[in-house]
C-alpha cells in the first residue's frame, strides 16, 4: 500500500512538473506571436539631432504605425556610443529593448579591448538599416581639385596637413587613417567633439581636410568655402553622381561605409528578432522613409539578421587589420 502511495505521489509530482514546464517551453513562440504587447525602448547611443537619432526616429515612427504600439527613442550618450549599447546588452532579453549602432561601434570593437560588452557575443544583429558614405572635403587654401592632387600635395608637405574627426577611434578617424595608409601619406589626425565640430574647424582654418557627410558640407560647397573631391563609397552615388569615389580617383581598395543598424540582447528569442527584422525591412520600403534617408545621402538596406551579423564581423576584422597594418596605437 505504501509503495502504491509513493508511486502515486511520484506520478503526481511528475505530472505537475510537466504541466509547469509546458508553458515555459511554449513561452518563446507565444512571446513572438504577441510581440509587441507593450512599448518598445529604442536606445540611440548618440545625441539628439545626429544622423543616428533622426534615422532611429524615422524608423520608430513607422514601427509604431505598423504595430499600434509605442516605440520610444531613448538617447543614452557617452563613451563613444558604448553606454547605450551596454544598456542594450544587459537589458531583459525579451525584445523590448533595441539599439541603433553605427560603423563606429565596429571600429571600437576592433581596437578597444576595454569595452564592457562583446558586440558579436553579448548582442545579436537584427538588421542593417542604412548605408552612408563620407565626402572628402578640403579648404580653398589646399591647391588640390582631385584626390591625386591632394595626395601629391600631402607627399610634398609630410606632417603639415591635418584632418578632423568626431573623436579618436571612431569611423571618421579611421577613414582618415585608411587614406594615410593606402595613399602613403602622413596627414595628422585632430579629434573634435562631434562631426559638426570638424566642419566648423575647417571653416575656421583649424584643419584642412575632413571626412564628413555630404549633407554637412553641401551648404559650404555652394559658397566655395569647402571643396569636395570624392566620396568614400564603393561606387558613385545618385545623390552626387558628379563626385568620383576615392578608389577610382587614385586610392585603389579604399572604401568607408558609415552604416547604421539595429541590435538587441544576445538571448532575445530568434522568433522575436526575425519579427523585428521583417518589420524594419518593411518600414524602409516606405517612400517617405527612403526620401528622408536620402536627404543625408543614406541608402536603405534592410538586411536579414544573418546578413547583418556577418557584416558586423567583417567590419571588425577590416578595422582591426588596418590598426595592425598602420601601427595605430589608440589605448
Amino acid at each position: 500500500m505504501g509503495n502504491l502511495r509513493n508511486a502515486s505521489l511520484t506520478w503526481a509530482v511528475f505530472c505537475a512538473a510537466a504541466c509547469l514546464a509546458e508553458p515555459l517551453y511554449a513561452a518563446p513562440a507565444d512571446a513572438a506571436r504577441d510581440y509587441p504587447s507593450k512599448p518598445v525602448r529604442f536606445i540611440v547611443p548618440f545625441v539628439p539631432g545626429a544622423g543616428t537619432d533622426t534615422t532611429a526616429r524615422t524608423i520608430a515612427a513607422k514601427l509604431a504605425e505598423r504595430w499600434g504600439q509605442q516605440v520610444v527613442v531613448d538617447n543614452r550618450t557617452g563613451a563613444a556610443g558604448a553606454i547605450g549599447v551596454d544598456l542594450t546588452a544587459h537589458a531583459i532579453p525579451d525584445g523590448y529593448t533595441i539599439s541603433l549602432i553605427s560603423a563606429s561601434h565596429a571600429v571600437n570593437s576592433a581596437v578597444n579591448s576595454r569595452l564592457p560588452y562583446d558586440l558579436t557575443k553579448d548582442l545579436q544583429a537584427i538588421a542593417q538599416v542604412t548605408s552612408l558614405f563620407y565626402a572628402v572635403s578640403v579648404v580653398p587654401a589646399i591647391p588640390a581639385t582631385s584626390i591625386r592632387e591632394l595626395i601629391a600635395h600631402a607627399k610634398a608637405n609630410p606632417g603639415k596637413l591635418n584632418f578632423g574627426s568626431s573623436g579618436t577611434g571612431g569611423l571618421q578617424h579611421f577613414a582618415g587613417e585608411m587614406f594615410n595608409h593606402l595613399a602613403g601619406v602622413k596627414i595628422v589626425h585632430v579629434p573634435f567633439k562631434g562631426a559638426a565640430g570638424v566642419i566648423l574647424a575647417q571653416l575656421s582654418g583649424e584643419v584642412q581636410i575632413g571626412f564628413t557627410t555630404l549633407f554637412g558640407v553641401r551648404p559650404h560647397m555652394a559658397t566655395g568655402r569647402l571643396r569636395v573631391l570624392a566620396i568614400t563609397a564603393a561606387k558613385r552615388s545618385p545623390a552626387a553622381p558628379e563626385l568620383p569615389t576615392v578608389a577610382e580617383a587614385g586610392v585603389p581598395g579604399y572604401e568607408v561605409d558609415q552604416w547604421y543598424g539595429v541590435v538587441t540582447a544576445a538571448r532575445v528569442p530568434p522568433a522575436i528578432v526575425r519579427k523585428l527584422s521583417v518589420a524594419i525591412a518593411e518600414a524602409l520600403k516606405s517612400p517617405d522613409v527612403a526620401q528622408r534617408l536620402a536627404a543625408d545621402g543614406s541608402t536603405p538596406a534592410g538586411t536579414s539578421p544573418e546578413q547583418f551579423s556577418a557584416h558586423i564581423k567583417s567590419e571588425i576584422a577590416k578595422w582591426r587589420k588596418l590598426a595592425q597594418d598602420a601601427n595605430l596605437a589608440l589605448q
